[in-house]
């Protein structure tokens, strides 16, 4: 089969490889679609992968084409999406319900073969079976809205917040529309890519800018969120936090990324730092969510190339043009 292959830091290619095979637990996958993001380009960096080679790609969907011997829950033409989650449910935080923190995390496109690529295995636990009337192609979104989901359950979504977001790429956006769901008074976006804003005022918000002062609230927001992962953005939005208020470090940074925060405004205005990896009992939901229709897949998805363009695809999405790209086998 034809597969992306991150070499090597700065590294990509499409070559063949040899078809995956199914353990007994196991389904292969003939992928529909594969939405490039963050964790991909710091693969690409170097960063996050325990080793290269590595066929990257987390967030994929597809057709059911094989299955394991001890697999009964799925069958050949099932269309599915894909969790790349893999916990050991053996240490301390796989047993108390918290994988996502797993001292031996791993994933899909992160520490296995992922799905840039023609095929892919997937145990059969990760698979959520798509409903008849979603398009497969356009379900490489549930797995960037199952972190959008995980982000909101730890918000825990308090009625009538005033929100702000910084960075209106697809996850900014996700966040947008989950926050109109979740009950926010209101949510201001901030972004300094032009057609990265405007998407978000198609989508609906109360105020849009490249700068926070813009937006002429002096008071702050009961929740800022970041989902740039820039260190800038960051550091600005740790200031916009209204008193009682929760920052929520969203984004991915990379390893080298700081910011510096105020001791005494933390603890004489009850401000709450927070974090959200990846995904947490949130997929099922997701999935739901999507099937509903709370993502428009023609807005989210900006850019679809075949798998050979993987390079060119993921040269577009450093370069922040775009929203989703996926690439299609």
């Amino acid at each position: 089969m034809r597969a992306a292959i991150i070499e090597a830091p700065g590294k990509v290619s499409v070559t063949s490889v040899p078809d995956p095979e199914p353990g007994s637990r196991d389904v292969i996958v003939k992928v529909a679609s594969c939405g490039l993001c963050g964790t991909d380009l710091h693969i690409l960096q170097g960063e996050f992968a325990p080793s290269l080679p590595i066929v990257p790609g987390h967030e994929f969907a597809g057709e059911v084409v094989e299955v394991g011997s001890g697999v009964t829950e799925l069958a050949v033409g099932d269309l599915v999406a894909v969790d790349p989650s893999l916990y050991c449910h053996e240490c301390k935080y796989c047993r108390s319900g918290r994988g996502n923190l797993c001292d031996r995390w791993a994933a899909i496109g992160v520490t296995v073969p992922g799905g840039a690529a023609e095929f892919a295995r997937a145990p059969v636990a990760n698979c959520v079976r798509l409903p008849a009337h979603v398009d497969v192609r356009d379900a490489a979104l549930v797995e960037p809205l199952s972190c959008a989901v995980r982000g909101y359950d730890v918000l825990k979504g308090n009625l009538g917040s005033e929100v702000l977001i910084y960075g209106s790429g697809t996850m900014g956006l996700m966040m947008l529309e989950l926050a109109k769901r979740t009950g926010a008074a209101s949510v201001d976006i901030l972004d300094t890519n032009p057609e990265r804003l405007a998407t978000a005022r198609r989508l609906g918000v109360g105020g849009a800018a490249a700068y926070a002062d813009e937006l002429d609230r002096p008071q702050g927001w009961d929740v800022v969120v970041d989902a740039t992962g820039n260190a800038a953005a960051i550091q600005d939005g740790l200031g916009r936090v209204a008193k009682g208020g929760t920052f929520l470090q969203f984004g991915v940074s990379d390893y080298a990324t700081r910011a510096t925060v105020e001791p005494y405004r933390i603890y004489h205005q009850e401000i709450t730092i927070t974090g959200s990896m990846a995904v947490l009992h949130s997929y099922e939901r997701a999935a739901a969510l999507f099937a509903a229709g709370v993502l428009d897949p023609a807005v989210f998805i900006s850019d679809r190339l075949p798998l050979e363009e993987y390079a060119q695809a993921m040269d577009r999405f450093r370069a922040g043009k775009g929203r989703k790209i996926v690439v299609e086998p």
